[in-house]
């Protein structure tokens, strides 16, 4: 049988922090035994669990690897706003005038991820 995915891990410099932006940005839950201060800390969701770690090095370039958001219950317009309220900030407007592309913003850390069209919004344009 082959290997399956655990977590995605990312660096950072506040696990427990940074934890806390993600679950409430994937409506998951933080691990039961996490707490500020804490070398690790672990989101569980419906899409994918993350691990965060603490690494002594700030982050200096693009992420070789990010993570590409589609809302279930909101507009991609609707998502990018709330996640910009909970602490993420716009990098890049990849949106396209029939409505296709991605708005690419970064986690109170840095860490670039892309917020793409919900599925509804896909299916009105034949996309899905």
């Amino acid at each position: 049988m082959a290997s399956l995915v655990r977590h995605v891990t990312i660096d950072c410099a506040d696990p427990h922090g940074l934890a806390l932006f993600w679950a409430e940005a994937l409506d998951g839950t933080l691990g039961e035994d996490d707490n500020p201060g804490d070398e690790e800390a672990v989101v569980n969701s419906a899409g994918a669990s993350l691990l965060f770690i603490r690494v002594p090095e700030g982050k200096t370039v693009k992420n070789r690897v990010h993570l590409d958001l589609q809302p279930q219950d909101r507009s991609r317009d609707e998502e990018v706003e709330r996640l910009v309220a909970l602490g993420a900030t716009l990098l890049a407007d990849r949106r396209t005038p029939d409505g296709k592309g991605w708005v690419t913003l970064a986690d109170p850390e840095g860490n670039e991820l892309c917020i793409e069209r919900s599925h509804a919004e896909r299916v009105t344009t034949g996309e899905a």
